[in-house]
């Protein structure tokens, strides 16, 4: 593709590489990626996203700004409280790229709306703080084989892994976690949660996206990353399928 004057001078660090170069700006150009969830994880996602060039973000969020979310939430300003997360990302996101498409979906997804919110993307990003939303987009992720990228965090600590449960070799996200329950007595609020850390992990769900969509290096789906901010340490655990799976087993 073509690319213009702006986008030459804004992307030139990318396009000096030569594992990205044309090809894997462009590739990010057409894609579509939908980001359930534009809080501590999804902010800076989203951010690295769009500063790539990323060609259309959907964001799906139905929580408004709050105060205390301005801590580690790092796309919205003080002046956004009160304000419906998706929109005023969606409008954080086109100031910061004009180049990039911004879709804001202010509504919790659900049973049943998953499916319709999240078809016609070619990458899923989860970011999320309930099991019971991440088991909805894991599984819809699965049926449509389109890969999704999982982050979570802990006070202190946090994940990142790729999920490719289509391809008969790799793991979906129910062969690494089952099919948990959510606990409402942990939450952020409740066991409180390191802010810079929330950066880490979701720059980190960034580069695995703009991994899989550029190709700039093998995909890293059938890991995952551990990140420890108490001993500064990173660790990587290989995820093997779970052959009695019951949400890919039978794929």
């Amino acid at each position: 593709m073509n690319f213009s004057d702006d986008e030459l001078e804004r992307y030139a660090r990318h396009l000096v590489l030569p594992e990205f170069g044309g090809r894997g700006q462009a590739s990010l150009a057409r894609a579509r990626v939908a980001v359930v969830g534009a809080g501590g994880l999804g902010s800076p996602c989203l951010l690295y996203l769009a500063a790539a060039g990323v060609g259309q973000l959907t964001i799906i969020d139905d929580d408004a700004v709050a105060l205390s979310n301005l801590q580690r939430q790092v796309l919205f300003e003080t002046a956004d409280a009160g304000e419906m997360k998706a929109e005023r990302a969606a409008s954080h996101l086109h100031a910061l790229n004009p180049h990039v498409e911004t879709v804001a979906v202010p509504l919790r997804l659900d049973a049943d709306n998953v499916d319709l919110l999240l078809a016609g993307h070619d990458l899923i990003i989860d970011g999320c703080d309930s099991f019971t939303t991440r088991l909805l987009v894991a599984d819809s992720a699965l049926a449509a084989g389109v890969p999704l990228i999982s982050g979570a965090v802990g006070p202190f600590d946090g994940q990142v892994a790729v999920f490719k449960g289509h391809d008969p070799a790799l793991p979906c996200y129910r062969c690494f976690v089952g099919s948990p329950e959510d606990q409402p007595d942990r939450n952020c609020a409740a066991v409180g949660v390191l802010g810079a850390l929330t950066g880490v992990i979701g720059s980190l769900m960034a580069m695995e996206a703009i991994r899989e969509l550029s190709g700039f290096s093998p995909s890293s789906a059938g890991r995952i990353t551990l990140f420890d901010a108490m001993a500064g340490r990173f660790r990587t655990l290989s995820l093997p399928k779970d052959p009695a799976c019951l949400a890919c087993s039978a794929q």
